[in-house]
């Protein structure tokens, strides 16, 4: 009897020990990858500032290029203008499409983003079977039955 109790207890001592190798393993190859994710960032930050400048350098040479054929404020007004257009367009392309109706609904509801699905009239019943949809298009559901 004794001596099983001295292998529970060698058993319990080797899953501690290959408990713990395994998570230093884990951490081991954890820091691994964040370590190159941090360069990866770094790069990507490094590589925006440069874009930064770029874009101020264009900026102030259109203004300048304004500047030769109109007055110093309009051509600052104009570079301005087209900055701003350009920061919409790209603000609009960079956001997933948000005007999607519903399947089924033209439109939203009144006062409703329409990201936010809609919500039924009553509150279920216990037992009640939904109905089903009635199209069998590309968008409806797939259902097993």
């Amino acid at each position: 009897m004794q001596r099983l109790e001295h292998l529970e207890h060698l058993d319990k001592h080797l899953v501690d020990e290959l408990a713990q190798v395994a998570r230093e393993t884990v951490r081991d190859e954890l820091r691994e990858q964040a370590r190159g994710q941090r360069r990866k960032a770094a790069l990507y930050a490094a590589s925006g500032a440069a874009a930064l400048y770029a874009g101020a350098a264009v900026a102030l040479a259109v203004g300048l290029a304004l500047a030769l054929v109109l007055p110093d404020w309009a051509a600052a007004l104009i570079t301005a203008v087209i900055l701003g257009a350009l920061a919409h367009a790209l603000r609009g392309a960079a956001r997933p499409t948000a005007a999607r109706p519903y399947p089924g609904r033209s439109t939203a509801p009144a006062g409703r983003p329409a990201d936010v699905p809609p919500v039924p009239s009553a509150p279920p019943t216990v037992g009640a079977v939904p109905p089903r949809p009635e199209s069998s298009g590309p968008e409806a559901p797939h259902r097993r039955t």
